[in-house]
């Protein structure tokens, strides 16, 4: 009995974290990026610089009117918004936030988490399938093509950290992390933080949601809740990325004189910061741009990242 309620215990406060953080991040995004574009931003809403905005907005998504367009398949319709927002909090299940402090702690959390990542992407493919708009189908095609050329980075830095702590368990990762982990797998870390970036349509990878080309791409036919969980969706997948970064290639819950939970909490927050930096500082990169980058730039880092990992490993590891 002691057993099932640590288990619901541990999976009420991955929900509870699940709803709360992204929140967080899209207040901060707000606030930071009107700091840095030199305006105010939302300072209305809940009275002390506009703290309840996103609360406001939720209320205001609720009250909008759900509609379907006449020509959509309505069942892929409905349950893509779904389809892209359950996958983050199946993520943040097996992310370790402190020593023992982890949802689900399985034997391969690296692999698991790799791949319900993937299928947060697949929402937005349903989302401009399903639509009946060419400019929502344009969108998720070009959601289906970053995928596929973003993906493979992804796992290729991820399988470096791996093969280094020679386990896919995440909080195993993190307890065979040592500070010279930082040079030693920081081209893995920028290609798979990048790489991810790109897999969350974030500027400047954000070409299937260009609203200067095509409106909203992927949601351009979407109202009401369901979009509102599209942007859900996006603010979860940047604490799952930002989150993953910190446990697999920052060290998690390492550091001193603070407590563990705080130092990975402290390490996620600074990532947020600086997703939200690249998007104030870089313009948009064109199509041929970004799979250039993909395939021409990170996919090899990636392989020399691997590549120098399992030197290090047979070298100086025993």
């Amino acid at each position: 009995m002691a057993e099932v309620l640590e288990v619901a215990l541990r999976l009420v406060l991955v929900v509870a974290a699940f709803l709360v953080l992204p929140l967080i991040a899209g207040q901060a995004e707000h606030k930071v990026m009107a700091h840095m574009q030199s305006r105010l931003g939302p300072m209305y809403a809940g009275g002390f610089h506009g703290w309840a905005q996103l609360i406001a907005d939720g209320v205001k998504f609720a009250q909008k009117e759900d509609v379907i367009p006449a020509a959509a398949d309505r069942r892929v319709f409905a349950l893509a918004p779904a389809v892209a927002l359950i996958p983050y909090l199946l993520v943040m299940v097996v992310i370790p936030v402190g020593p023992g402090l982890v949802g689900v702690d399985l034997d391969a959390g690296l692999f698991f988490a790799l791949a319900v990542m993937g299928v947060g992407v697949l929402g937005s493919i349903m989302a401009g399938w399903s639509s009946g708009n060419k400019y929502s189908l344009m969108g998720g095609m070009r959601s289906a093509a970053q995928l596929m050329a973003y993906e493979l980075p992804l796992v290729l830095a991820a399988s470096s950290v791996a093969m280094a702590a020679g386990t896919l368990s995440l909080p195993d990762i993190v307890g065979a992390w040592q500070w010279w982990w930082l040079p030693w797998q920081a081209i893995g870390a920028v290609v798979f933080f990048v790489a991810g970036l790109a897999e969350l349509r974030r500027p400047p990878f954000d070409m299937p949601i260009a609203d200067s080309e095509i409106i909203m791409g992927p949601m351009t036919e979407y109202t009401g809740m369901r979009f509102a969980l599209f942007m859900l969706a996006e603010y979860a997948g940047i604490i799952v990325v930002c989150a993953l970064t910190t446990v697999l290639f920052l060290g998690g819950w390492h550091g001193p004189l603070l407590p563990g939970v705080v130092w990975t909490l402290l390490k996620t927050a600074l990532l947020v910061f600086v997703v939200i930096w690249v998007r104030v500082s870089y313009p948009r990169l064109r199509e041929d741009q970004l799979q250039r980058l993909a395939w021409v730039a990170l996919v090899p880092l990636a392989l020399l990242q691997l590549a120098l990992t399992g030197v290090v490993r047979v070298l100086l590891v025993p």
